[in-house]
């Protein structure tokens, strides 16, 4: 799944980049959506992020695209791994600025594991995946 959004000037830091608690941010969201999606009606909360490493600065008003694909489901967790890519003000096309896996686990109302339906989620979506390279 993709999502979009715009890099304004209330997301930079103090170097006029993206404020990199705001890519977590939206990381967090975006992933979570695609796994609210595949699995409805459950109740999903973030378990864990993966390596963190920033290692290429986002000007204002790129656009970022965070293409995001499930790859590992567990009893009661699905694992996504998030590429972020940028198309910064005049380049000529996107360039992958971060990445990093990002797992949900479904809880009940108490907050115990509940567990989640085995699903084709991850086939389907690798083979729309291969199907777009």
């Amino acid at each position: 799944m993709n999502n979009y959004t715009i890099v304004r000037f209330e997301h930079l830091n103090q170097h006029d980049n993206l404020f990199g608690g705001q890519m977590l941010s939206w990381v967090d969201e975006f992933a979570w959506l695609t796994a609210a999606r595949d699995f409805p009606g459950y109740r999903l909360v973030t378990r864990a992020m993966d390596k963190i490493s920033f290692e290429k600065n986002v000007p204002n008003g790129s656009i970022l695209r965070f293409h995001i694909l499930p790859c590992k489901q567990g009893n009661s967790s699905i694992t996504y791994m998030v590429d972020v890519f940028a198309d910064a003000p005049g380049a000529s096309g996107e360039v992958l600025v971060f990445g990093t896996k990002v797992t949900f686990v479904s809880i009940s109302e108490t907050g115990e594991k509940v567990p989640l339906p085995k699903s084709d989620v991850l086939r389907s979506q690798r083979e729309e995946f291969l199907s777009q390279i």
